[in-house]
């Protein structure tokens, strides 16, 4: 007697989506209608975002000419990039630039996030204070920090006069024109952050703190033990946005120092090198290079991120 005759043959993924739409006709109109609806979506994210990436590629290998015209060139773009002094140096002020500002960025973040969180009068007014620099463009920004740092009429050196300091050349001295950018980018990101950390401030539930609190722990056990363990998912994701963000900085450098600044080679990021070799020495394919090496550099350090987040993440 053959066993085999009436056993079920177990269907795979593929065969099981078939089988639903034969079963129910309607899910080829619900797909339909929903290809339809992320189509605009997708088909913007095609034309801006990916064919970019790859039209970029291509030009890394390739030499343009004064009236548009290019030609093939091969690895010499990133042969170049190996010997350019510039390039080296403006990677070296975006990474300095990227481990100041994170650090500092995130801990007084979270430091706004967890005061804010707490019942006090005219809570709401200071979120909003704090949040006003999101909403402003970054090129207004830069430049009441260029007023704010001049060494002639600047605010901050006239205060530090009243007192009898006499105030640096915030953004001509080459020893701290970037840390003078790194202040004003750590002060535009306390808002945006503190938004994203009171979300998950939020998302803590009470009973924690109430349990802690029949323990006896304090307000700094809470803080260590409670608080930033269940709120590392949150800041995970705020160091890998703003550490993505700080290694494009382009606007403080372009508005607040300017081209022919002095001090540009000492301030200068790898996304200005890039903007100055594409619109302004019309080296195009050189500057292609330099954003596909930015583009590796990012993305090699997200995926570093990651697979360590696994160490320190906890998740409840």
């Amino acid at each position: 007697m053959d066993t085999n005759t009436n056993q079920a043959v177990p269907l795979n993924g593929s065969q099981k989506v078939r089988s639903r739409l034969r079963m129910n006709p309607r899910t080829r109109g619900d797909l339909f209608w929903g290809y339809l609806m992320i189509a605009p979506t997708v088909l913007g994210l095609a034309i801006f975002h990916i064919w970019p990436v790859f039209q970029t590629f291509y030009y890394s290998f390739t030499t343009w000419g004064a009236f548009g015209n290019y030609e093939w060139s091969g690895l010499n773009n990133y042969e170049t990039m190996l010997t350019d002094r510039l390039f080296w140096i403006s990677l070296r002020n975006t990474l300095v630039y990227t481990c100041l500002t994170i650090p500092f960025g995130v801990s007084l973040s979270i430091l706004a996030a967890v005061l804010l969180n707490q019942k006090i009068r005219g809570v709401t007014v200071y979120r909003t204070l704090y949040f006003l620099p999101v909403v402003t463009m970054p090129a207004a920004i830069a430049m009441v920090w260029k007023w704010l740092y001049s060494a002639d009429y600047g605010l901050i050196n006239y205060l530090l006069s009243v007192v009898g300091i006499k105030g640096p050349a915030w953004l001509t001295d080459p020893d701290i024109a970037l840390y003078s950018m790194v202040i004003v980018a750590v002060w535009a990101a306390i808002g945006h952050n503190m938004v994203i950390f009171l979300s998950g401030l939020q998302g803590i539930s009470s009973t924690y703190y109430e349990a802690a609190s029949m323990d006896g722990a304090g307000p700094y056990t809470k803080f260590f033990r409670i608080t930033m363990p269940l709120l590392t998912p949150t800041i995970f994701f705020v160091t890998v946005i703003s550490l993505i963000g700080a290694f494009q900085v382009f606007d403080l450098v372009f508005m607040m120092i300017g081209p022919d600044s002095v001090v540009i080679e000492h301030t200068q990021s790898v996304v200005f090198l890039f903007y100055k070799n594409a619109f302004m020495l019309n080296n195009k394919g050189y500057a292609a290079g330099i954003a596909m090496v930015l583009f590796v550099i990012i993305l090699i350090i997200t995926v570093i991120q990651m697979k360590l987040q696994k160490r320190w993440v906890h998740y409840e």
